[in-house]
């Protein structure tokens, strides 16, 4: 008798086996994607879990291994079977009767702006008596962007502000002599053909005409992520980043026509509208600060050769040197208006280029 339950025993064990070598992954489904298709720094996002059994047999145990970006973090309860190395890593175990599905959300914080990408899972099933693990790769296709944070909104409103000045600054150059607006006192700066003789002969003094700009200001913001340091200073990289996000989406909402560009990203034309402030922010978490560009001298002296009139020009850019500074500097000499925004740490700045002729210099201090 005890011999026939060994038999019997040892007959199930290899039977099983068989048949989970050759069932174990038939109607298994494993779906894993990110339920946002973008963030923001500091953000906390969710990767989904779908795990699915479509068989008229259990799985004992199946093991799903997951590998995505280390600027990914699993926070919370996803934290427990998680470690972080190069990569962030994820084990899970499931147990699968017949006909089940089992759904999870993971729970992870977004510390780095980029684009990330999860391309396959390992998994590996088990058969009853644990004796034999069984391989296998899954492909994926999901993917997010981590947007730059947005910066402090009443420090983007000062260099608006800058802006604005430079905008009412290129109307008093441009002024439209078909959009009359009134009537006000002579200046000794205004040309004799405004004078308004006939208004003026019923007053005690001169008058002249005053008239709105009809002029189509637009604004280019170029955006330099070379580091010209010895030492890195990502930190900086970043918030400068930071800043042309930030900026960007309040000028387009504020209606202006905008173009952003630099040395280490695609031109992006920005009108009112979400859909291409999207673009841009995809644009914005693209950037790799680590590739090596061009110097941003050479994007400018190519934006002189093809200089247009009434353009307004916001550098960001947290280089200090002589070359930078000598481009926007030349940049400015064809007559249009440059706003420089220097990121910069407040205890480490330099004043060595205090002043460049035709420039407005904005310092972005960050603390050290």
């Amino acid at each position: 008798m005890l011999l026939l339950l060994l038999s019997g025993a040892l007959a199930f064990y290899i039977l099983q086996k068989l048949i989970y070598k050759r069932y174990w992954k038939l109607g298994l489904g494993i779906s894993i994607g990110f339920e946002s298709r973008s963030a923001y720094e500091g953000d906390t996002a969710f990767l989904k879990e779908e795990i699915t059994n479509d068989k008229m047999m259990p799985v004992p145990a199946l093991e799903v291994n997951l590998a995505m970006d280390r600027a990914l973090r699993f926070s919370g309860e996803a934290k427990e079977n998680a470690n972080v190395s190069d990569q962030s890593y994820r084990r899970d175990i499931f147990t699968l009767f017949m006909r089940q599905k089992v759904i999870r959300r993971l729970s992870f914080v977004c510390e780095k702006r980029g684009f990330y990408e999860i391309t396959k899972a390992d998994v590996i099933g088990y058969d009853f008596f644990f004796s034999r693990s069984f391989h296998d790769n899954r492909e994926l296709r999901t993917s997010m962007y981590v947007y730059p944070k947005p910066v402090d909104s009443r420090r983007i409103a000062l260099v608006c502000r800058a802006v604005s000045g430079m905008v009412a600054t290129q109307n008093r150059l441009f002024p439209d002599p078909f959009q009359f607006s009134g009537i006000r006192d002579y200046h000794p700066s205004d040309p004799m053909h405004q004078i308004n003789w006939k208004a003026s002969a019923k007053g005690q003094g001169l008058l002249v005409n005053q008239f709105d700009s009809a002029t189509n200001i637009r604004m280019k913001m170029i955006l330099d992520t070379e580091d010209t340091g010895i030492a890195r200073r990502d930190k900086l990289n970043e918030e400068g980043i930071r800043i042309a996000a930030s900026l960007a989406s309040r000028m387009v909402k504020d209606r202006m026509e905008l173009t952003v560009t630099g040395n280490g990203m695609k031109p992006v034309v920005l009108k009112e509208g979400a859909g291409q402030i999207q673009k841009l922010y995809q644009e914005l978490a693209c950037i790799d600060i680590y590739k090596q560009t061009e110097r941003i001298a050479g994007e400018l002296e190519r934006e002189k050769q093809t200089l247009l009139s009434e353009v307004i020009y916001v550098i960001i850019s947290m280089n200090q040197d002589k070359e930078t500074a000598g481009a926007i500097a030349s940049l400015a000499s064809g007559g249009n208006l440059v706003l420089w925004v220097i990121p910069e740490i407040s205890d480490l700045y330099s004043r060595s280029m205090e002043g460049v002729p035709g420039v407005t210099v904005f310092r972005w201090e960050m603390e050290g």
